[in-house]
Order: C-alpha cells, then structure tokens, then sequence
C-alpha cells in the first residue's frame, strides 16, 4: 500500500452524520439525470463544440469550419446537445444561431476547463 492511500479502520458509524446525509439525498431520478449530463460531456467533439460557443454564438457552417468537419456531424451533434439542454437556438431570417443553454452550463463549462488547467500548471 502507498502512502498515499487511507484506509478507514474505525468500526463506529457516526449516525447523526449517515442521517443527515440520508435526509439530504435526493430522489434517484436527479442522479440518473446528472449522470447522462455528465456523459454528453464526455465526447471530444461535443467538448470542442462547447468549447466554441463558450467563445462566441455561431451557426452550424462557423462551427464546422472552426472543427474541420461536415455540417452533418455537426447539426447532428447539436442535436444531441439540444435535447440535453446544453446548447440552444435563436433563428435570425435564413440563419440559426446557437449558443450555450444558459449561465449554470457556461459555468460548470468553464469551470471543468480551469480544474484540468490548474492540474496541468
């Protein structure tokens, strides 16, 4: 064992905490949610796109190019993003825009970019 690993040895269950924590568990249908949120954003493609609109609100075209990919790929992606909530659009005349959902997914975005860039540093 390295001595970076910690092993509990105690046999006490501290009740009071284990009830709190308990109390304060939300209802599994929230957990199965998270879990699909978190496995859209664990595809490189997707992550790149993210990554692009986190930057500026583009149309499908714009991101293609910026990815060097079909527009194909890309809608269909954005399809998937869509459906997730992650990414939305606004259509101006002929053209649609899409951005990302809203303040809570730019930030956890962000967020997830600076953790990897702290590790990294």
């Amino acid at each position: 064992m390295s001595k970076n690993e910690f092993i509990c040895d105690c046999n006490i269950i501290h009740s009071e905490v284990v009830k709190d924590t308990i109390n304060k568990m939300p209802d599994d249908n929230l957990f199965y949610q998270l879990a699909d949120f978190f496995k859209i954003l664990g595809d490189t493609t997707r992550a790149k796109i993210l990554y692009a609109l986190d930057q500026n609100e583009m149309c499908v075209c714009d991101i293609a190019n910026v990815l060097g990919m079909s527009k194909s790929s890309i809608s269909h992606q954005l399809g998937t993003l869509r459906r997730m909530r992650i990414v939305k659009c606004r259509k101006q005349g002929k053209e649609v825009y899409y951005m990302l959902d809203d303040d809570h997914v730019k930030g956890l975005f962000e967020l997830g970019i600076e953790h990897i860039e702290h590790q990294n540093s």
